[in-house]
């Protein structure tokens, strides 16, 4: 599982979308997206550059989470 720290989300609508943006990359299985918490998790093989790519390329900052 990997896990990313967004920020920049302010509704469900901003999760939303970063979910959809995270489920479009390939190898991704599923991703979660917590709005109050602004983390995000992924399974798949999908590398994490790729998926912090996908997230801002939709708006918003993504870095691994540490």
């Amino acid at each position: 599982m990997t896990h990313l720290d967004v920020q920049g989300m302010t509704c469900s609508h901003c999760s939303a979308a970063v979910k959809r943006a995270l489920e479009a990359v390939p190898g991704v299985e599923s991703a979660a997206v917590d709005l109050d918490a602004g983390h995000a998790s992924v399974t798949g093989s999908a590398p994490i550059d790729a998926l912090v790519k996908a997230v801002v390329d939709e708006g918003y900052q993504a870095a691994p989470a540490s």
